[in-house]
């Protein structure tokens, strides 16, 4: 069983689907494992760590050449899979919605395209969840950068020159980005409150020491624990309600994605308006659309005094920590079905199902046929 990493070619992907780590469990589990040489440059990891941990370095034609299994960030595109076996497995992140013409592509090619993304949520998956591990740390960052933008302290500081007030952030979504970004802002001092259109999670926000502010009578709970795509009626209680918030706060952190939607729209253009000069919002949709009216991915755009901000992917600006939880994920994933006589691994149905996009030459996932 031959495993496959070949270096990330997506502009600014920073991450690597490998770390020393996972080589060493993978080999443990009898695989043998090749990466492109290069690949972990961008996330602090050096050829020669591969090699002690046991993993050939060569070039990308080398490395897919007999793999069963090849293991992406973002998926390759499959001119780089020439040479891998009939049949071999991609596991990668592979936005099925919004490049479909890639999941036809690998299914013409004979692959096993395998989403990652797609991720059942249920309690035996959690260790193989990429969007959670990566949404962590991406919570974190929105905060961080947005702090480091505002140019003002965070924490109430009592001076024999005066009080400096402690920073207002509003983080809107509450789900794993949205609890860490609350929980960074509190670390660094801020007063925090969050919102979120799932009223089940007003414990979680106060679990964290946060203020929960919620439009009255706003219920919109989705599959998966996910946010479901709120009525016209809904969108308006929700905006009356954070325009009379918004305008005192001095950090919005936006985190609201809808799977295989565009990202709603939280904040408008009337709403920032009416904002303190020199506050920021970091929209952390943006890639996907932008949760905030006028937000660019990887620029900062000035509206009315106010900053706004996003990057295309938060992730890859941490990429030594998010490549070794991506990674953890990977293995969590193939350890988890490996079968020892056939010395590979074999998925069963509940979670086999919901992450493959292609098999046989066909698309088979029930999401993309529908």
């Amino acid at each position: 069983m031959k495993i496959a990493v070949l270096k990330e070619r997506a502009g600014g992907e920073a991450r690597v689907a490998v770390t020393p780590e996972t080589v060493k469990k993978f080999i443990a589990l009898g695989a043998s494992v090749a990466v492109e040489a290069g690949a972990g440059n961008t996330a602090a990891i050096a050829d020669e760590a591969y090699v002690e941990a046991g993993a050939e370095i060569a070039p990308s034609e080398q490395v897919v050449r007999e793999a069963d299994i090849v293991l992406g960030v973002q998926a390759p595109e499959t001119a780089l899979l020439t040479g891998a076996r009939p049949g071999a497995w991609v596991a990668a992140t592979f936005d099925p919605f919004g490049q479909r013409d890639r999941v036809d592509a690998y299914a013409k090619a004979g692959f096993e395209a395998l989403a990652m993304e797609f991720m059942p949520r249920i309690t035996r998956a959690q260790s193989m969840d990429v969007l959670s591990s990566q949404a962590n740390l991406a919570g974190y960052k929105a905060v961080v950068a947005a702090a480091d933008q505002y140019g003002r302290a965070f924490p109430m500081m009592m001076t024999a020159a005066g009080t400096v007030q402690a920073a207002r952030v509003f983080v809107m979504g509450v789900g794993v980005a949205g609890l860490q970004a609350i929980a960074t802002a509190k670390r660094l001092g801020a007063q925090v409150s969050a919102t979120d259109v799932r009223p089940e999670t007003a414990e979680q926000i106060r679990s964290l020491g946060a203020k929960p502010v919620f439009a009255e009578g706003l219920e919109a709970s989705g599959e998966g624990g996910y946010a479901a795509e709120l009525t016209d009626e809904q969108k308006a209680a929700q905006a009356e309600m954070v325009s009379g918030h918004i305008a005192k706060q001095d950090i919005v952190i936006t985190t609201a994605l809808i799977p295989g939607r565009a990202a709603p729209r939280l904040v408008s253009e009337a709403q920032i308006a009416t904002m303190k000069r020199g506050s920021v919002i970091f929209d952390l949709a943006v890639a996907q659309g932008g949760n905030v009216e006028g937000s660019k991915p990887d620029e900062l755009v000035e509206s009315h005094g106010v900053t706004i901000m996003g990057f295309s992917n938060t992730p890859a600006s941490l990429a030594p920590d998010t490549s070794a939880l991506f990674a953890r994920n990977l293995y969590n994933f193939l350890s988890a079905f490996w079968d020892k006589e056939a010395g590979r691994p074999m998925l069963d149905e509940e979670i086999g199902n919901a992450v493959r996009l292609t098999q046989g030459g066909k698309v088979v996932n029930e999401r993309l046929l529908g």
